[in-house]
């Protein structure tokens, strides 16, 4: 009894094989880009860890030489401590709603007022866009004063609309959002003009929805600014009911002394929803990153 050959389009392909094998196959080189990304990046979560260790430990044993790593008593009651020590709730609940709404007006008018640079045409628009633009070098402080005083003669002082109002425009947030808009081929526009769509048919329908990945890179960027925004709170916000996170953290600094591992176990959990955030935006975010600014 004889066994029929296997047909021709049954026998493996060597050639694939072939590139699949050296696809995964590593060269000293790419071992040692690996080992030394690997070690760079221990290095960068060496603080965190440093924080996560600190949060579980007396205060008293935080700074102890050498660093133990993994507490042997852990003290899982600091973080209940933080939420009954000080009104940790209510500075959480106001960092969310000042991010929250901050985020959203920026991402609205950033993105507006990007369409009109990019795919507006009217008397002066370079020149108003690079004006705009240019107020990204001029350094906070040097307009901070001028901004109190207005808020102050508008009554505006110790509430949450004062930093709302100063905060719901940006600079870099329309010079992101143009530079995305630019690769936008325009004969996708005149063809929807064609149509009888209008300019803002165009924004909302077409603008918008192809703009995800700079509108979640945007959405990152201003989200983890106004979160760990200090200066302005500081400023602005003087009643305890008002004040967010950043302030909260000042209030476990007492006159002589200060409970470090309150602290980091306070600063540990103001950072868990920034980490989700990014988390959920990181493929939109890696992708704006790397196609906005292509045109010019």
């Amino acid at each position: 009894m004889t066994v029929s050959a296997r047909p021709d389009n049954l026998k493996w392909d060597d050639s694939k094989s072939e590139e699949k094998k050296n696809r995964f196959k590593l060269s000293p080189g790419k071992i040692l880009t690996y080992a030394l990304l690997i070690a760079l990046s221990i290095f960068m979560l060496l603080p965190f860890f440093w924080m996560l260790s600190a949060s579980l430990k007396l205060d008293k044993d935080v700074f102890v030489f050498p660093i133990q790593w993994i507490p042997s008593d852990p003290q899982w009651s600091n973080y209940q401590t933080i939420w009954t020590q000080i009104p940790f709730l209510t500075f959480f609940y106001n960092t969310t709603k000042l991010t929250v709404i901050i985020t959203i007006l920026q991402l609205a008018t950033s993105s507006f007022a990007a369409y009109a640079f990019a795919k507006l045409q009217f008397k002066g628009r370079d020149f108003l866009f690079l004006a705009y633009i240019g107020s990204i070098a001029i350094p906070w402080q040097v307009y901070m004063v001028p901004q109190f005083i207005m808020m102050r003669r508008m009554d505006l002082v110790d509430t949450h609309l004062s930093l709302i109002l100063l905060q719901a425009f940006s600079a870099f947030g329309v010079f992101l959002m143009r530079q995305f808009f630019i690769s936008i081929p325009d004969e996708i526009l005149d063809a929807a003009r064609i149509d009888g769509m209008s300019e803002y048919g165009i924004y909302f329908r077409i603008m918008l929805p192809l703009s995800k990945p700079a509108l979640a890179t945007l959405t990152i960027f201003t989200a983890v600014f106004v979160w760990n925004d200090f200066m302005g709170p500081l400023i602005y916000l003087n009643s305890q009911e008002l004040k967010t996170i950043q302030l909260g953290l000042r209030l476990f600094i007492q006159q002589y002394s200060a409970d470090y591992a309150l602290i980091m176990a306070a600063a540990l959990v103001s950072l868990i929803p920034v980490i989700v955030l990014f988390l959920a935006f990181q493929r939109f975010f890696v992708e704006g990153i790397g196609t906005t600014g292509l045109k010019g």
